[in-house]
């Protein structure tokens, strides 16, 4: 099999299979939905999703949260991992926001990289979930399930991992494909016991077939 025989049936089944896929993290904008990014490094989007509800309540703006310092934030998001970093990330992207881009989220992976507490993951994120770009974003399932699969060879580190995923899918699937990716490794193709009997894509996973 090649690769882009490979691609072409796993892609098919997760479009017969998951229609759709979006993001877990709850958001109403785009100013929420980076808030949200940035506070799940490292973090599972349950745990965000208990926290951004009151954060951005009292912080909704770019505005408001340039407005106050991280140690007022750091009382709404102490129970998150890495609390204090994240919480001068969040006002000091909510400040640079303000000051160069008058409050308005930019669609430029370059320019979103920019932002304090924003790497190429999160802009990536961005790009795609809220501007419907072609951009990979590439977390540690992605990562993991890539490789697994055998959709990148070797990979050494998310940067390889994304320039091979957006060789061979589909611009205009790239942004469902990475929940596509998420999804699976969060449910089904676990890091420790991945559930192999209850996936249906193990046909074409090199994973599965190194294994049997």
């Amino acid at each position: 099999m090649t690769t882009k025989q490979r691609y072409t049936h796993i892609i098919d089944w997760f479009t017969k299979n998951m229609p759709v896929a979006e993001t877990e993290l709850h958001y109403t904008d785009p100013f929420g939905l980076l808030v949200a990014v940035i506070l799940s490094a490292q973090c599972t989007d349950k745990r965000v999703n208990m926290i951004t509800p009151r954060l951005l309540a009292d912080f909704p703006t770019p505005e408001a949260m340039a407005a106050t310092n991280h140690e007022v934030i750091f009382e709404y998001i102490k129970s998150i991992s890495y609390p204090n970093n994240k919480a001068k990330h969040l006002v000091g992207m909510a400040q640079k926001l303000v000051s160069d881009f008058n409050g308005v989220m930019p669609d430029d992976v370059a320019m979103l990289q920019t932002l304090p507490g924003v790497g190429r993951k999160t802009a990536n994120v961005i790009a795609s979930v809220v501007f419907n770009k072609p951009t990979m974003a590439v977390d540690t399932h992605v990562f993991r399930i890539s490789e697994r699969l055998g959709l990148t060879t070797n990979s050494k580190n998310p940067l390889q991992t994304e320039q091979e995923l957006v060789k061979y899918i589909p611009a205009d699937l790239i942004p469902k494909a990475h929940h596509w990716l998420i999804l699976h490794g969060r449910y089904v193709c676990l890091a420790r016991k991945p559930k192999c009997e209850e996936c249906g894509i193990t046909e074409w996973c090199r994973f599965y077939k190194l294994n049997q």
